[in-house]
């Protein structure tokens, strides 16, 4: 019987030490982190978003530095035809506005490439502020990836203004790509910088007669300058 009590004084003396043991581990400091009950299973540590990447800056209305020859300028310019006429010399990329008294503005321009001038005589029928962009279907036809639609603004590329000619396809506008002036690569539209397009859509009317000589015209350039116009 004293055994049996011994052995039952021992049990409860256990069972007491494990409460003790576990009273005094939950009664540790909040701040000790408690371990987890499966380690083998770890928490999902989520992944920082990548960087946002910053948008490119719109460079549309970047200038270019014109060759001397191709800036805005007033020029000696003898000829019969009536102040306020619009005169393109093809083969010199230039565009010329009469003034009278034997001067012109003159102002460079970009001309069609090879296949893609024209030459004769037409009025400016259509005035247009940054406008919009639908290729004609001769040019779709040609270049199917072209949009069928462009709305105005710095990237379209007909620049900051357009004058139509009679019910041709042409037009005299800006560019979105200024470094082009002065070269041969549009399909029969003349193209100045938005600066210089916009100071002759000023100077110029609805009604405006325009002369766009031949390719084969190699007259000299009769532009002796007078000033640079700002």
């Amino acid at each position: 019987m004293f055994n049996s009590f011994s052995l039952n004084t021992r049990f409860a003396a256990a069972i007491f030490g494990a409460l003790a043991i576990g009273a005094t581990a939950f009664s540790a400091p909040a701040a000790a982190a408690p371990l987890p009950l499966f380690p083998f299973f770890l928490p999902q540590i989520e992944a920082a978003p990548p960087p946002v990447q910053a948008a490119p800056r719109d460079e549309e209305d970047r200038s270019v530095e014109l060759p001397a020859r191709l800036r805005r300028q007033v020029v000696s310019y003898p000829t019969r035809e009536a102040p306020g006429t619009v005169i393109i010399d093809t083969p010199n990329t230039y565009l010329y506005l009469v003034l009278g008294n034997g001067q012109a503005m003159r102002y460079g321009i970009g001309i069609g490439r090879d296949g893609f001038t024209w030459s004769g005589t037409q009025t400016i029928t259509r005035k247009a502020e940054w406008p919009a962009w639908t290729p004609p279907p001769q040019m779709i036809a040609r270049q199917p990836y072209l949009p069928r639609h462009m709305a105005g603004g710095p990237g379209n590329p007909l620049g900051a203004r357009a004058m139509y000619l009679g019910g041709t396809i042409y037009r005299i506008h800006g560019t979105n790509a200024p470094e082009t002036i002065g070269t041969r690569v549009s399909s029969g539209c003349l193209r100045l910088t938005n600066e210089d397009v916009s100071d002759l859509y000023s100077r110029v009317s609805v009604g405006t007669k325009v002369i766009v000589l031949p390719m084969t015209d190699r007259r000299a350039d009769l532009g002796g300058t007078i000033r640079v116009s700002h």
